[in-house]
């Protein structure tokens, strides 16, 4: 069965079609488009606009595809617009705003199957997006046991405390300090293992690797601190955009590592994923 998704992000909207077969994925198809919504409380008319011609486009470039289902869903940046009814009118397609618990069970779930090894034992997943953090922990026999939506999200701290291109010492501290204080109104359980989706967590893969350590998230921030975004971004073939959140991504992913006792595992995917092999099993 072919399936698509498109997954309408505070930062970026994104397509991806696959074939889903015995609880695999074969991707056929991925855009992205980086719309960039923000995390203010209005989405403006003309950013309605454009997030409904980017979805337009993909549901139809997942047709063209072959896909026999295409669910659209859209995540922290639509559920806290307080226009929210006038966001999802201006679609010319059918909008599922994902609740907190239900983006991390799908994170959880993508994430855990696409990693390309059996993990055992307790699990825990990071979806760091613009304007949220998903944390969930669980067993891949199992599902999701604990989960949270933390208002923390790489565009919105960025947005409201990096005033200077490179960032400074100062901007970086008072964020990590921010961080802490919004994952520390929850306890969030240890894991065995520890595995970080998203964009910033995908971007990061360029920099250090596949495993995201203290000593290589310090290293990133120096990096970050030291040169321009537009520079690092035509070093690495990113959006200056990307660059210039990712700061703050790699703050929440440090903190997020820290509680969850455990280095943080690059996955090969999550939330788009975990839709593909939700509607795939679904009658």
């Amino acid at each position: 069965m072919v399936c698509a998704c498109v997954d309408i992000g505070s930062n970026t909207t994104r397509l991806l079609v696959a074939e889903v077969s015995a609880g695999r994925l074969t991707e056929v198809l991925q855009q992205r488009a980086f719309t960039r919504i923000g995390t203010g409380p209005v989405i403006s008319p003309a950013k309605i606009d454009e997030v409904s011609r980017v979805v337009g486009e993909h549901v139809e470039l997942a047709r063209r595809a072959g896909a026999e289902h295409v669910r659209v869903v859209a995540t922290a940046a639509i559920r806290a617009a307080v226009n929210r009814d006038e966001f999802m009118a201006g679609m010319a397609v059918d909008v599922d705003v994902l609740d907190g618990a239900e983006e991390a069970r799908l994170a959880f779930l993508g994430a855990t199957a696409t990693l390309g090894v059996e993990l055992e034992g307790v699990v825990g997943v990071v979806d760091v997006g613009g304007g949220s953090t998903e944390i969930a922990v669980g067993t891949v026999a199992e599902g999701v046991g604990w989960s949270s939506s933390f208002m923390v999200g790489s565009g919105a701290l960025a947005d409201h405390y990096l005033r200077t291109d490179p960032p400074s010492v100062a901007q970086l501290d008072a964020i990590r300090e921010h961080i802490g204080e919004v994952l520390d109104t929850r306890e969030v359980p240890i894991a065995q293992h520890a595995v970080a989706v998203g964009g910033s967590a995908a971007s990061l893969r360029r920099l250090v690797g596949d495993v995201l350590e203290p000593g290589s998230l310090e290293r990133a921030l120096g990096l970050l601190c030291a040169h321009p975004a537009a520079d690092i971004a035509a070093h690495m073939g990113l959006v200056p955009e990307r660059v210039r959140l990712l700061p703050a991504g790699i703050l929440i992913l440090g903190v997020a590592a820290e509680r969850l006792g455990r280095p943080l595992e690059i996955g090969r995917g999550g939330l788009r994923e975990g839709l593909l092999l939700d509607m795939a099993r679904t009658p």
